[in-house]
């Protein structure tokens, strides 16, 4: 019975059908002409499917209308392989099991040919017979040689008309059938050259569908073969027939299927379209304004409702025409620190002609309530803002390509649409006016300073200022652990007031970055803003320390010493307490070869013994995060991977030793 079962294909699931037919298959880079051959078929089985209907109706039709144009006749038919197929494919016994045995040995005899290929070339072997058959009823009449032939191939048994009146209905299920396996295999067509021509990432309704196409085309040879026995039957005037409904109840669901199936991918279709047009207004010299008409609205743009906040009035998109952009993308869950880093700006470029600050706010669904928070926010902004209470026809992509993830970003364009800087609001965080205009030009040239410290800290105390200008060395110090640093302050305080360093003139300050405070939460996201703009960059000495900084975060303790604004060097709690500690060991060097060197050499000594490779965590942000970061300390791979806050559901990297 389970023997019986695995040959039954109406008991087979679409798995275990797939399991039997991918066997048969035997991927080849051979090229077979299947479309030309198609088209070969359809005007066949077209014609053939309109002799039918009419004589079986009885009615008179110009047959000329229901042929295709036909092809150019370079084409070079496999008739061999035809020969074989329909051979298979005649004089079988009816039955299910048969009719899948007789596919499965098809499909061996057409393993090298592509899946819509080997569907062509078994109803090609069909439509030369069903063709044939209907194309003598017409001519034997009128050619003797047709009617001898007609009469070999037992073609009166069906079309006399007593045989028409008692065949009937099984004529017309053949006919019907056959027809939506040729619309069949037309969408399986259709679905290859979408295929071809799109990429599954941005038209993913096209990958069920082509993973459906084995199991598709075997239902289209099995229904072929069934539709052939039936017709042997019919012609052979046998008392057993082939059951059709089955099968027509199955390829009729499928045809169902491909046509939905190809009728997501049109939405589908015409967004790669516009996003296709989109990235080349931002690849090439687009005028700023004609942009992001398309970006907001798609083609057909209406008048943009662009409002100035600072004149309270609606100006049309044109106003940005010939400037620089910052385009200001935020969801509304934005605090009132997060836009007031643009007031300075804003005040530097009021007075000029050259930048503007365009606010577009992003969010899925408006409703009242957000509608009222938009006018809160908007009220309190004196640059110009995107007005808009419908979903942005560019969301995907501002979110994919601009790389917008929920937190606020400054995309900064020029006036052709060429991006200067994909992300500068981390740029604005860290370096404020100092970074103006935000390019990325300039922001590299930033970033390889030494003194990147000095816009995370100057802020936080008026001292600091004065002992940068002063060339003092400087202890930055702050942890998790209370008792670490109440023993870093007592050695480094040790340290700093000992003679042999005031004999040299050397004069040393401590500061404690205290986390839970104003300026401690400045210093640290100032940090991350500071790692995020350099995380996919080359390592250099910059973005070492940075990045060693901002694994320390979570850490019980940690130290940075600067020499005026300029970093020496950065350490975890363990080996600066450590090296601080042990003054004593290396403070006769200070004389000889200077606190620099002296300080770095025995924090060496000390990493030997005590480093441990911290972890980091990445927030999920804008821009390309590395499969591996580098230990800044022990030049070990560190490897970068996601996990999830279960209270925020917020995407993380980290990176831990590999």
């Amino acid at each position: 019975m389970a023997a019986e079962n695995e040959n039954n294909p109406l008991t087979l699931s679409d798995e275990q059908i797939l399991g039997q037919i991918y066997s048969t298959h035997v991927h080849s880079d051979s090229k077979f002409d299947a479309g030309t051959l198609f088209t070969l078929v359809e005007n066949v089985i077209t014609c053939s499917t309109y002799i039918v209907d009419n004589v079986v109706q009885g009615t008179q039709g110009n047959i000329d209308r229901a042929c295709h144009p036909i092809p150019q006749d370079n084409f070079s038919s496999p008739l061999c392989t035809l020969k074989q197929i329909s051979s298979e494919l005649s004089c079988k016994p009816p039955g299910e099991e048969n009719a899948h045995k007789t596919t499965l040995t098809i499909l061996k005899k057409l393993s090298t040919y592509s899946w819509d290929a080997k569907a062509v070339l078994t109803l090609a072997a069909f439509a030369i017979e069903y063709g044939e058959f209907w194309l003598l009823s017409q001519q034997e009449s009128t050619d003797l040689r047709a009617k001898s032939l007609a009469i070999i191939k037992r073609v009166p048994t069906l079309t006399k008309p007593s045989a028409l009146q008692k065949h009937r209905n099984s004529i017309l299920e053949v006919n019907n059938l056959i027809k939506i396996i040729l619309k069949v295999i037309e969408l399986i067509f259709e679905l290859g050259k979408l295929a071809s021509t799109h990429n599954t990432k941005d038209v993913p309704a096209l990958i069920p569908a082509l993973e459906q196409i084995p199991v598709d085309v075997y239902w289209t040879i099995i229904t072929v073969a069934a539709i052939v026995t039936q017709i042997d039957s019919l012609t052979l005037d046998k008392d057993t027939r082939q059951e059709l409904a089955p099968f027509a109840h199955k390829i009729n669901i499928i045809l169902n299927k491909l046509r939905k199936q190809i009728s997501l991918t049109i939405p589908q279709i015409a967004e790669e379209k516009y996003l296709n047009t989109l990235r080349k207004y931002f690849q090439t010299p687009t005028e700023i304004f004609v942009t992001l008409k398309f970006l907001i609205f798609g083609e057909n743009a209406p008048k943009v409702p662009i409002y100035d906040s600072a004149a309270k009035t609606q100006v049309s998109i044109r106003v940005v025409r010939n400037k620089e952009i910052f385009l200001f993308f935020s969801t509304l869950d934005i605090t009132e620190s997060d836009f007031d880093q643009l007031i300075p700006i804003y005040n530097k470029i009021k007075t000029g002609d050259q930048y503007k600050i365009l606010w577009v706010p992003i969010v899925e669904e408006w409703n009242d309530e957000l509608r009222i928070q938009f006018e809160s926010l908007k009220s309190k902004m004196p640059w110009y803002v995107l007005q808009h209470f419908e979903p942005i026809r560019g969301i995907r992509f501002i979110k994919e390509e601009l790389q917008f993830t929920n937190k606020p970003t400054i995309v900064v364009l020029s006036p052709q649409t060429k991006i200067l800087h994909l992300n500068a609001f981390y740029m604005i965080e860290i370096w404020g006016l100092s970074g103006f205009p935000f390019t990325q030009t300039i922001q590299e040239s930033l970033t390889l300073e030494s003194s990147w410290i000095h816009s995370l800290v100057t802020d936080i105390n008026p001292h600091i200022p004065q002992w940068f200008k002063e060339q003092k060395y400087i202890f930055f110090y702050g942890g998790k652990d209370n008792e670490w640093i109440q023993r870093f302050n007592t050695f480094a305080s040790t340290l700093a007031s000992d003679s042999t360093l005031k004999q040299a003139n050397i004069s040393i300050e401590l500061f404690y970055v205290e986390t839970e405070t104003v300026g401690g939460n400045r210093f640290w996201k100032g940090v991350e803003s500071l790692f995020i703009t350099n995380v996919d960059k080359t390592t250099n000495s910059v973005t070492q320390e940075v990045q060693k900084l901002f694994s320390y975060k979570n850490e019980s303790g940690w130290a940075l010493l600067t020499h005026g604004s300029t970093v020496l060097l950065t350490g975890h709690g363990t080996t600066m307490l450590k090296t601080v500690s042990e003054f004593d060991n290396w403070k006769k060097l200070v004389i000889k070869i200077g606190f620099e060197i002296s300080f770095k050499e025995h924090y060496e000594k000390v990493i030997l013994s005590t480093h441990i490779c911290s972890h980091i965590e990445i927030p999920k942000i804008t821009g390309k995060i590395p499969d591996f970061i580098e230990c800044p300390e022990c030049h070990r791979k560190m490897e970068v991977f996601v996990s999830y806050k279960c209270c925020h559901i917020e995407e993380e990297k980290i990176a831990t030793n590999a």
